[in-house]
């Protein structure tokens, strides 16, 4: 079988014309395989949806119970036959639920990775490499400038400016799904033992990883009239509100925002951010590279993010590799934006 046939890209995202069936598609499809709860992923409307229990369940709590006609779990490991077609679902390390797409047929192995990382994250199983023909990647940090420091130096730093500065509320712009309770993980296992304060538009994804087992400690809610009684607190929020009026109501806030974007200091400068944080939820430039080497693939397919400086990478080592040119992924609200090319400079980035 030619690699042609197995999966194509599409206006509604990669089909896969044996099964019938699409994954992650972005406009409503007849049967979808989805990698992860993210809207830029994840959409509702599709007649049928495979994805695993937490995917499932995060979607029903975004779009409601009616987000998809029929839904079925896909088990971590498990192989689920549809058409000519062997599905199976691997640990992808993004969020909670997240998961590779392992497509096999006729002898050929192909893997999607939808969005991934490689750095350990108590809040998810971590990502499994799948040995495979062609590896499907995510390129959001495919350029060399973005290397990722260990995201428990960065919550160090975090903590450090709570002790400097104990009269000041420490407000953390965080994506509500993964991000939020990453950093409120990471924080707990630094040893920070006071209630963490959260805005209100992260509360039902914050529960649902909490009843899930999420070590993350005590959370409060965040009253309007507490606001000014939170100096010497952590506080986390959605990044749109950290620059927002809501804000302003805290004593003397110190603006701090988790992103993998924090690595450029203009992205940090533009949104008003006094403490960058560089916390990603997807693989850096080192991490992609290692990661396509692990998988033994002879074929990259790069499906969003800084496709051409990682395909032409990869021919440099000497794989084959193209973009696929997917468009619809990263530039939803709670996705790290895209970045502007002249943003992405060496010169730009902290040491």
């Amino acid at each position: 079988m030619r690699p042609s046939e197995l999966l194509i890209p599409t206006p509604a995202g990669l089909y896969c014309p044996p099964a019938d069936i699409h994954i992650d598609p972005v406009r409503p499809v007849a049967r979808a395989l989805i990698t992860h709860g993210h809207s830029d992923h994840a959409r509702a409307g599709h007649g049928a949806v495979l994805a695993t229990r937490e995917t499932l369940a995060i979607m029903a709590l975004r779009y409601g119970e009616g987000f998809t006609s029929s839904q079925q779990v896909a088990e971590p490991g498990a192989v689920t036959r549809i058409g000519s077609v062997d599905f199976r679902f691997v640990p992808a390390g993004h969020v909670l639920g997240s998961a590779q797409i392992v497509v096999e047929c006729n002898g050929l192995r192909i893997v999607v990775s939808g969005d991934y990382k490689r750095e350990r994250d108590p809040t998810c199983a971590g990502f499994e490499p799948v040995p495979c023909d062609i590896f499907i990647t995510e390129a959001t940090f495919g350029l060399p400038v973005f290397r990722h420091p260990p995201a428990r130096e960065e919550v160090n730093k975090l903590l450090e400016s709570v002790r400097l500065f104990p009269e000041r509320t420490h407000i953390v712009g965080a994506y509500a799904l993964g991000k939020a309770q990453r950093v409120m993980a990471l924080i707990r296992e630094a040893g920070y033992e006071r209630p963490i304060h959260i805005h209100g538009a992260l509360a039902t994804l914050t529960e649902f990883y909490e009843e899930e087992g999420a070590p993350l400690g005590e959370t409060r809610l965040v009253a309007a009239s507490e606001r000014k009684a939170l100096g010497g607190e952590i506080v986390l929020c959605p990044p749109s509100a950290i620059q927002d009026l809501w804000a302003r109501k805290f004593p003397d806030p110190v603006t701090a925002f988790a992103s993998g974007w924090m690595r450029v200091r203009a992205r940090a400068r533009q949104r008003g951010v006094e403490l960058p944080l560089i916390i990603s939820d997807h693989a850096d430039w080192d991490d992609l590279q290692a990661t396509i080497h692990e998988t033994g693939a002879g074929e990259i397919w790069v499906t969003h993010g800084e496709a051409d400086a990682l395909v032409h990478w990869c021919g440099t080592v000497g794989l084959k590799a193209k973009p696929l040119h997917l468009v619809g992924y990263g530039d939803e609200g709670e996705a790290e934006p895209e970045l502007a090319p002249n943003e992405a400079t060496p010169s730009e980035a902290p040491p």
